[in-house]
C-alpha cells in the first residue's frame, strides 16, 4: 500500500466534506471543505491499516482535514466547477419538460441528487422536484433557492 500523494503535493477535494462532530468549534453538519478546494498534503497515515488518509492544509480556510485516497486528486488534474452540489435545493428558471409537455413550472423547488460533470454539452443534475419528479436538467435552466422566483 503506496500513498498516491506526497508530503507538500497540491490536491483537489471530490466531494463536499462537512462535520462529523470530530472538527472542533464547527457544528455538526457544517460544511468543512466544498468540493473543488484545493489544498496542501501536511502528512500522511493509516487508518486501521488498510486506508490512506492525508491531512490538507486548506491555506484560505486555514483547515486541516482529513481526506481518504479516493477522494482527492491531483490538483492539476482536469476539473469541472459545478454551481450546485448534493442536496442543494434549486428552482426551475424556466418551465422543464419532455417532448413538449410541460413537466416543472418556472419557479418549481427541486432537490439536487447528483451532479453529472462529465457531459459533452456541460454540467448537468438530477433534480428532484416535488410529486416525485426527477429530471436531468441542464445548470443554466436552474437558479439558487435565494432567486427572483422565490
Amino acid at each position: 500500500m503506496r500513498p498516491e500523494f506526497d508530503y507538500g503535493d497540491a490536491v483537489r477535494v471530490l466531494r463536499n466534506l462537512h462535520n462529523d462532530g470530530t472538527y472542533p468549534g464547527l457544528a455538526v453538519g457544517e460544511l468543512l471543505v466544498r468540493r473543488g478546494s484545493v489544498g496542501f498534503v501536511q502528512d500522511v497515515g493509516t487508518f486501521l491499516q488498510d486506508q490512506i488518509i492525508y491531512a490538507v492544509h486548506f491555506l484560505t480556510e486555514d483547515k486541516l482535514v482529513g481526506y481518504r485516497e479516493q477522494e482527492l486528486q491531483p490538483a492539476d488534474a482536469p476539473w469541472t466547477p459545478s454551481r450546485f452540489e448534493f442536496r442543494d435545493r434549486v428552482l426551475a428558471r424556466v418551465p422543464l419538460g419532455i417532448r413538449g409537455e410541460v413537466l416543472v413550472e418556472a419557479g418549481e423547488v427541486g432537490e439536487i441528487l447528483k451532479v453529472l460533470c462529465d457531459l459533452p454539452d456541460g454540467v448537468c443534475y438530477h433534480v428532484h422536484f416535488s410529486g416525485g419528479l426527477t429530471l436531468q436538467v441542464p445548470e443554466t435552466a436552474l437558479e439558487p433557492l435565494g432567486s427572483k422566483y422565490r
